[in-house]
């Protein structure tokens, strides 16, 4: 019997949720399985991934072949990569110990890097919310000299001409009109 190790689909339209499962590859994707190995959420920022890491390496050694993403997810959480050590530890290439080490090292730079994800993704909510609130405090205050402006009582400024330029404006035409009457005349 061929078996996999695939994504049974749970959760409503639009929300997936996953179980990991090893099913029978001609079983339905929803159908009849033979063991859940555990669940995986993408909805969650990173993704959250469960999955029972001996019995998981268990089925992957007896020769269960993963679906694609189903690989990608075993390769995520190391399934991979220790099945590849074991390999080596098999063949006379490493010792357990080393094997060990190597895996222990491994982990311990993939949880520095997803805490790295982690923190960065906190970082930028609170630079968006500080972002949010300081442009909600400018619009306030925009909105409050707005309404300052508004309520303030109305003073009418009337500029005067200086009266040397009013009286010459008045003197020029009148001086033509009366050259201009006794040419006429």
């Amino acid at each position: 019997m061929a078996t996999k190790i695939r994504l049974q689909r749970f959760g409503k339209k639009g929300k997936p949720f996953f179980h990991v499962v090893v099913a029978d590859s001609r079983a339905p994707r929803d159908g009849k399985f033979i063991e859940r190995l555990g669940s995986y959420n993408p909805n969650t920022n990173p993704a959250t991934i469960e999955l029972n890491f001996d019995k998981t390496l268990d089925w992957v050694n007896k020769g269960a072949q993963p679906t694609d993403t189903c690989r990608a997810i075993l390769s995520y959480k190391g399934i991979l990569y220790k099945k590849h050590l074991e390999g080596g530890v098999k063949k006379g290439a490493l010792t357990q110990e080393q094997a060990e080490a190597k895996f222990a090292e491994w982990l311990s730079a993939k949880e520095s890097r997803i805490e790295g994800k982690k923190e960065n993704l906190v970082k930028s909510k609170e630079e968006v919310k500080k972002a949010a609130l300081a442009a909600e405090a400018k619009k306030n205050a925009d909105r409050a000299a707005a309404l300052a402006i508004k309520n303030a009582p109305v003073e009418e400024v009337v500029e005067e001409a200086p009266v040397e330029d009013a009286v010459g404006a008045e003197e020029t035409p009148a001086a033509e009109t009366t050259e201009g009457n006794e040419e006429n005349a």
